[in-house]
């Protein structure tokens, strides 16, 4: 029996690397599919080898959805048309291929980048039913690839830029995201989780760390890529500003904004990056990637990446307390490792200068107003000023202290107040400040650390040095370093950062030690589901040449595309489109 299962499963491997072959796929073929943790590329191998279709996909998604997102509330809204455009992929890669990589794979997207089929949010009340009027950029550019847009994540209200002491993850109109690392609620308190799912991309963090979809897109000012990736145990990516078009994104700054991918793998990461990269007429900051930036960071990935590669660190987590004490232990784990891979470690004295900046707060009210004035005049909020005065209504007309916004508004209210004029004293210290962390971050901070002590990158553990590489607009990688046994299974990741456009080299030191250490542990609160695993098992078969598995694999693709299950997966209906 086992011989003649051998002979069947080798003949079913050789017939689909034929049909790899004469299909021109862009990934091998699979004899079975596990949903649990699935990559671009095993979703692409099981697309090849017919064992999957991007209908299924999306159902299977669905289904995880249904099961686990009441109690993360990581997503704010479902794509009502995902099965239907995976319905149509389908179709267009059996007669035509896969236009790339992306193609038929589900991404979840953050709900401040625009989308003309769903809502455009951030989390905001007033915003609930706003559609803009055309895809942000990066959308578009997703659609075109063939990726389906599942839906939009939640996350802290305005980017957390609404308020101060807003928890991570927090919005009027979603309330709290959970971590799915562990997703309870802090005892006797306002109702926010007790262990942060980071932020402000709180939905993108928890929603891919439970496999919710295969990849997700977040956006970061300074540090809302990085924390959401350091809390949920993911590969962060907070790109070079100007390496991903920011049109049509709600904005806080755009010195210093930019989207970026969080994923489960540094090769997923890698693939979704190069994937959206590229001049944008709609944002000047974009051409400044000419001659520097790859729409392909997958060569870069390579398991000796770190041979000869010299890292330093300046930051360290204090071993003053118990779980600084665990997240030092990890830390020094992880630069062990890198140690162990090839690399030159070392730790050096410096202090990043800072300096108290309003350069946030005044492009925040610079550069949300043009937002909001691109609506339309039909919009119901087109002006910083129609946020104040609607939360003002709302709580006049809800004086509910317990309410929706509950955490107040104070950056609004300080924003509001600066004059913009190009005169003005706020516009001359706006310019002034801009110049001096520019200054302290790159001249004086990460070009000088780099180029006084010989070294190719910084290294810090989770989100240390987001600050500093935020105010540059510089690149940064994190990825999976361990998990706090005594912080509430708090996932702790490692962070890489390089000087301007340096991607590559950044990708290529996090796969090296992502491969050489392999950490990633799903979280326990979110396991598969009931025919998330599929197998290519055709049930009782003679010996088959080449030729005769062929034609059964080929049977098997002409069932799958057609629609016949494999295996008995519910069709549960698709969620509304809003969560309110």
């Amino acid at each position: 029996m086992l011989r003649q299962l051998h002979q069947q499963i080798t003949a079913i491997a050789l017939a689909t690397t034929v049909f790899t072959a004469i299909l021109s796929r862009p990934a091998a073929a699979a004899d079975s599919f596990n949903l649990h943790e699935a990559t671009i590329t095993s979703i692409q191998e099981a697309f090849n080898s017919g064992l999957l279709n991007s209908q299924k996909l999306v159902q299977l998604y669905l289904n995880r959805i249904n099961a686990y997102d009441p109690l993360l509330n990581s997503i704010i809204s479902i794509n009502p048309n995902a099965l239907a455009e995976a319905a149509a992929l389908d179709a267009e890669r059996a007669t035509s291929g896969a236009r790339s990589m992306l193609m038929g794979i589900p991404i979840l997207i953050k709900d401040n980048i625009d989308t003309s089929f769903l809502p455009t949010t951030a989390g905001f009340l007033g915003l609930k039913d706003s559609l803009p009027p055309d895809n942000a950029t990066i959308a578009q550019k997703l659609i075109d690839a063939g990726a389906i847009i599942l839906g939009k994540t939640s996350l802290t209200e305005f980017a957390n830029y609404l308020t101060s002491g807003m928890p991570a993850g927090y919005n009027s109109m979603n309330g709290y995201t959970l971590n799915p690392y562990n997703p309870v609620l802090q005892p006797n308190s306002d109702g926010r989780p007790l262990l942060s799912p980071g932020g402000s991309s709180a939905g993108s963090g928890s929603a891919c760390a439970a496999n919710l979809a295969t990849i997700c897109i977040g956006t970061e000012t300074s540090g809302s890529i990085l924390s959401p990736s350091n809390q949920n145990s993911l590969v962060g990516i907070k790109p070079t500003v100007g390496l991903w078009s920011r049109d049509g994104i709600i904005p806080i700054a755009a010195s210093q904004d930019t989207a970026g991918p969080m994923t489960r793998t540094v090769t997923d990461a890698a693939i979704l990056l190069g994937a959206l990269t590229g001049v944008d007429p709609k944002d000047s900051q974009t051409n400044t990637q000419i001659g520097l930036a790859k729409t392909d960071y997958t060569p870069y990935l390579k398991t000796d990446a770190l041979v000869g590669a010299k890292l330093g660190y300046y930051t360290k987590p204090n071993s003053n307390t118990a779980n600084g004490a665990e997240q030092l232990n990890i830390f020094n784990t992880a630069i062990n490792k890198i140690r162990s891979l090839g690399a030159t470690v070392t730790e050096i004295a410096f202090t990043p200068q800072n300096n108290s900046s309003t350069v946030l707060p005044y492009e925040f009210k610079r550069d949300l107003n043009l937002y909001l004035a691109s609506l339309g005049s039909s919009a119901e909020i087109q002006s910083m000023e129609d946020v104040y005065s609607f939360i003002n209504q709302y709580l006049i007309d809800n004086p509910d202290p317990n309410g929706p916004f509950k955490y107040g508004k104070v950056r609004i209210d300080a924003s509001r107040l600066i004059d913009l004029s190009p005169s003005s004293a706020d516009t001359l210290k706006y310019l002034n400040d801009r110049a001096l962390d520019l200054q302290n971050s790159q001249t004086l901070g990460i070009d000088k650390f780099l180029a006084d002590n010989g070294l190719d990158a910084i290294l810090y553990s989770g989100t240390a040095g987001a600050g500093i590489g935020a105010k540059a607009g510089y690149p940064t990688v994190i990825v999976q370093a361990g998990y706090q046994t005594l912080n509430n299974l708090n996932p702790l990741g490692i962070s890489f950062l390089g000087k301007a456009y340096q991607e590559d080299k950044l990708l290529g030191y996090a796969y090296a030690y992502e491969q050489g250490s392999l950490v990633r542990q799903a979280p326990s609160s979110t396991p598969a589901l009931t025919g998330e695993f599929i197998t290519a098992v055709p049930g009782p078969l003679p010996v088959m040449g080449v030729g005769g598995a062929f034609l059964w694999s080929r049977r098997l693709r002409r069932r799958i595309n057609s629609g016949a299950e494999l295996i008995n997966i519910p069709l549960d209906a698709i969620l509304p489109s809003q969560k309110v």
